[in-house]
């Protein structure tokens, strides 16, 4: 299965022009900006998920743990046509399903209501262990996590299971801002390595470096793409 998503011509340039249309009170800028090259190069190169296969069983799975800082993820699926582009300037409205936290039964093409920290991965694995026992070997599973979500010892857990069980079409992108509280000798990669994944370190900026990240291969274990970004302040 290639990918198929349905593209109204927007291009990765256009993202910030559509992330200005969404005020308000968002208070989480950088979670938001920090996730906008791993999001458009996923959605643009790798996922295999589209407009018009939302609900296909074969779809690969996204799951943004990073649910706290939801603009960019809007803005990368209004510019591939999940929803209309004139939805994104009701942004935490009241009357608007575009939440401050994203909503699976509101906004199009979201797998998972998300937002507080340390949920996402474990869910992903979950998701991995049910498309594996419904025999679905193709769909692949991503989760985007921010590095301070490394400090939730429900990640550590699902990391730790989901090397022994080898769910190689399992794949993790870390975001990483040295938002983290603690580290581990030889970077964060090393924290998955240990665990029996395969494990790699790019400039979240390079969407060269990210798409070779995102692609390069893994038999039998699973995934974890660390992306380097510029430090919060």
């Amino acid at each position: 299965m290639t990918q198929a998503t349905a593209d109204p011509g927007f291009r990765h340039e256009d993202l910030g022009a559509l992330i200005a249309l969404m005020t308000g009170a968002e208070k989480h800028g950088p979670a938001a900006t920090s996730t906008l090259d791993v999001l458009w190069v996923l959605y643009d190169r790798v996922l295999r998920v589209g407009p018009d296969r939302v609900e296909e069983p074969g779809r690969d799975r996204f799951l943004l743990s990073k649910g706290h800082g939801p603009m960019a993820y809007y803005a990368v699926l209004a510019a591939k046509g999940f929803f209309p582009v004139d939805r994104l300037s009701g942004f935490g409205s009241y009357d608007s399903p575009l939440g401050h936290h994203p909503d699976r039964t509101l906004v199009p093409g979201v797998e998972i209501g998300s937002g507080s920290l340390g949920h996402g991965l474990p869910l992903a694995v979950g998701s991995a262990l049910g498309l594996r026992a419904q025999g679905l070997d193709d769909p692949a599973v991503w989760v985007l996590i921010g590095d301070a979500e490394l400090d939730e010892g429900s990640n550590h857990e699902a990391i730790a299971y989901a090397g022994s069980a080898g769910l190689e079409r399992l794949h993790t992108v870390v975001i990483d801002n040295d938002s983290a509280t603690h580290g581990w000798p030889g970077g964060i990669a090393s924290r998955f390595e240990a665990a029996g994944w395969s494990a790699v370190t790019v400039d979240g900026r390079d969407h060269a470096a990210l798409h070779a990240a995102f692609t390069a291969p893994h038999p039998g274990r699973p995934h974890a793409v660390v992306a380097r970004v510029e430090k919060k302040f």
